[in-house]
């Protein structure tokens, strides 16, 4: 890994880039977008649709687009960052049915009825936009507040790439196997033991900070034995193998419910656990290494695992304390996005957040494959108990 690469996926530095990096960050992470719509359009006509509970493609890449311009170039109050007047009407845009087609997603129900646009349009919008973002960028002051939006969008197209290899594996596309990562696979290490102390939970002030991660505000710890990393399909098929998925017990009410109304006998893909675990990823029937982390989990699922082994999930607190401190003691994290106990909500301290109900659980950590500057021990992201299409995986604790 050269330098340039290293401060790229840097998280922590990233965070804090100044207009250069900036820059070279918000291109890189606008050809990788390009990368997954032109990989999209080839793959079988380009279907405008996509599988329940996930947005097509081109979507997902014009959204990126429609974010960079509403909340730069057509906001008049994009020098005061975080501060400026949501509310404010911005500019028009470049594009006339922008705000139609990418303003709210199509699964929503709440979008304009616009026919979507073609990839040859979509890719103009990416390209115009981008010259117009690294322009404004150019004029820009270090001050956070001056590059706060700038930071945010590069966030959020990096969030972008987990949902594009969502989709790339509902719709059991082979090819998207090019743009993935190799995955460096360890064998479990024991679980890591931590003392009872007092940590900062969530993201003090400086630089970039994901509105879910504020205020940093200190909170007790008991001690604590926390898994070295993610539970392994050999540590799953195990549950499964053991009459798992036909057993209420293991499971709450809600998720028997969803077990039952989804006939699930094993996870999603998944065409065999026992004897060795076989699994469809991308449409490509493969042998999973036994020590790979399980995924295309439901909170659901983590949550039964964890009853039937007499273990529990760990708590958020738990969790990001373990993945700052834990490092140079074995414990492992950014092969899966983790689920954890709780519901979503707010820090105290921070701003209340529109997307917070009962029906939303937290993961913690990322998947191999997402830019690794958005592997930051105090990143969560807010999801659905019931999805199981994220690849999403989880560890344990000690009860």
């Amino acid at each position: 890994m050269n330098s340039t690469t290293a401060v790229l996926a840097d998280a922590e530095r990233m965070r804090c880039a100044d207009r250069e990096w900036l820059s070279l960050a918000l291109m890189q992470s606008r050809n990788l977008t390009l990368a997954w719509i032109a990989l999209f359009e080839r793959d079988d006509g380009a279907p405008t649709t996509a599988p329940a509970g996930l947005e097509p493609a081109w979507w997902l890449a014009g959204r990126a687009a429609w974010w960079q311009e509403r909340w730069i170039a057509r906001n008049l109050q994009r020098t005061r960052g975080d501060a400026g007047d949501a509310g404010r009407a911005p500019l028009a845009s470049i594009e006339l049915h922008a705000d139609g087609w990418w303003s709210e997603a199509p699964t929503s129900g709440r979008g304009a009825a616009l026919p979507p646009p073609r990839f040859d349009a979509t890719r103009a919008y990416l390209a115009e936009t981008l010259d117009i973002t690294l322009d404004l960028l150019r004029g820009a002051d270090e001050s956070d507040d001056q590059l706060h939006l700038y930071r945010a969008a590069l966030f959020n197209e990096d969030a972008l790439q987990g949902r594009f290899v969502a989709l790339a594996q509902a719709r059991r596309l082979g090819a998207a196997t090019t743009l993935l990562p190799e995955r460096r696979l360890l064998a479990p290490g024991a679980p890591l033991g931590f003392a009872a102390q007092r940590w900062l939970l969530g993201s003090p002030q400086g630089g970039y900070v994901p509105v879910n991660e504020q205020w940093g505000h200190d909170e007790a710890v008991p001690e604590f034995e926390i898994d070295a990393q993610a539970i392994t399909w050999a540590q799953y098929a195990e549950f499964v193998e053991d009459g798992g998925y036909d057993e209420p017990g293991w499971w709450g009410g809600a998720g028997w419910d969803w077990l039952q109304r989804m006939g699930r006998r094993t996870p999603r893909d998944v065409e065999q656990l026992r004897h060795g675990v076989l699994l469809r990823r991308f449409g490509r029937l493969q042998r999973a290494p036994a020590v790979e982390p399980a995924t295309m989990l439901a909170w659901h699922e983590a949550d039964a695992w964890c009853r039937w082994a007499g273990r529990r999930l760990p708590t958020e607190l738990e969790w990001e304390l373990a993945a700052a401190c834990g490092l140079s003691r074995g414990f492992v994290w950014g092969e899966v996005p983790e689920w954890v106990a709780g519901h979503a909500r707010p820090w105290p301290g921070g701003p209340a957040l529109s997307f917070t109900s009962e029906a939303l659980r937290v993961q913690r950590g990322v998947a191999w494959f997402e830019p690794r500057r958005l592997a930051h021990p105090k990143g969560r992201r807010f999801v659905v108990a019931e999805a199981d299409e994220g690849f999403g995986g989880f560890r344990s604790c000690a009860i």
